[in-house]
């Protein structure tokens, strides 16, 4: 699955890969409605290092689809909020 992480780039992860990104993923949309920023930054921080560090970055002259669009690092609560939905980052 290709994933663009907003500012940064796209990288490719392996669909094995989202059980972990999941779980992450979960637990940012628990501090969101809690509205626990300390947790969502950390949170946030945690899934943007796994999906560096589980993927493969793409070429930056690579325009691929991306499936899956994560916020920059330095998105707010409120942006990602907005972003969201009422939907999680990764798609169960």
């Amino acid at each position: 699955m290709i994933v663009r992480i907003m500012g940064e780039g796209q990288v490719e992860v392996a669909n094995s890969h989202f059980i972990e990104l999941n779980k992450l993923d979960d637990e940012l949309l628990d501090e969101m409605e809690s509205g626990d920023e300390e947790g969502f930054r950390r949170t946030l921080a945690a899934l943007l290092d796994a999906v560096r560090r589980l993927g493969a970055p793409l070429p930056d002259e690579s325009l691929e689809p991306s499936e899956l669009i994560l916020p920059s690092p330095d998105a707010t609560l409120d942006e990602v909020r907005e972003m969201l939905g009422d939907e999680g980052l990764i798609p169960g």
